[in-house]
């Protein structure tokens, strides 16, 4: 019995584990590891006194049929928080009509510590 409980924990911990998304690994990385891996950002903002945050945008067009050639379209968002050491401390991603240049920075700016994955 008790081999079945121990082996029941051991699946339940290791689907835990293996379910952190690609952004949860970048936290504690580096910004050069980051930029390394995502590219150039479109825009970055400075963070007050506690960093930067990184802006990775792409542009997505979609149809009727949800595939993705000419027609509406929105921006899909990544920022990423880096802290004053130049460690990602948090990320989250977003879906939004507006270009990056009509980010508001002061919306931005001091939501790092509740920053999550919007999906």
């Amino acid at each position: 019995m008790k081999k079945i409980i121990l082996l029941t924990a051991a699946i339940i911990l290791s689907a835990c584990s293996s379910s952190r998304t690609d952004g949860d690994k970048w936290v504690g990385q580096s910004k050069r590891s980051i930029m390394k891996n995502l590219g150039a950002p479109v825009r970055t903002l400075t963070n007050d006194a506690n960093g930067e945050i990184l802006i990775f945008a792409d542009q997505i067009y979609t149809n009727q049929n949800g595939s993705t050639i000419v027609g509406t379209n929105y921006w899909k968002y990544t920022f990423v928080y880096i802290n004053n050491e130049g460690k990602v401390s948090s990320w989250r991603n977003e879906k939004q009509e507006y270009p990056p240049q009509q980010i508001d920075a002061k919306k931005l700016i001091g939501i790092d510590d509740n920053a999550v994955s919007v999906k």
